[in-house]
């Protein structure tokens, strides 16, 4: 692959037709991977990667996890879930049974990300409960 996702927004504006078409690869990607019952658990733009072709696949799926709701996951199933920025609010209120709309979610904010060329919810701190 060429670049990644992050790589291409800090270089250049895209168009609309190419944002469709890389929210549609996304989406049909998720939906093979939460067929599998996997959570990704870390979508972001620099987690997708893209060809000359615009062709575009999801990597690094270091923080996946199966996601069964048969068993009871919840040793399993992390606080650390995520860049924040991409963060499902589930997650941010310490939920400990998410499921794939963190995934959603995290896609939601990359649509946003593309069209307005920054993060939708840039931050640096996270929630703290006591």
């Amino acid at each position: 692959m060429d670049t990644d996702l992050y790589k291409l927004l800090k270089s250049q504006r895209i168009s609309k037709e190419h944002i469709c078409y890389f929210l549609y690869q996304v989406l049909r990607g998720l939906k093979y991977i939460h067929s599998a019952n996997v959570l990704h658990r870390d979508l972001k733009p620099s987690n997708l990667l893209i060809n000359a072709s615009c062709d575009l696949k999801i990597c690094d799926f270091g923080l996946a996890r199966v996601n069964d709701p048969e068993h009871d996951h919840k040793g399993l199933l992390t606080e650390y879930v995520a860049t924040r920025w991409y963060r499902a609010p589930e997650i941010m209120l310490n939920s400990k049974g998410y499921t794939k709309s963190i995934d959603i979610w995290s896609v939601g904010c990359i649509f946003g990300e593309m069209f307005s060329c920054r993060p939708l919810f840039p931050g640096k701190h996270c929630i703290l409960f006591a």
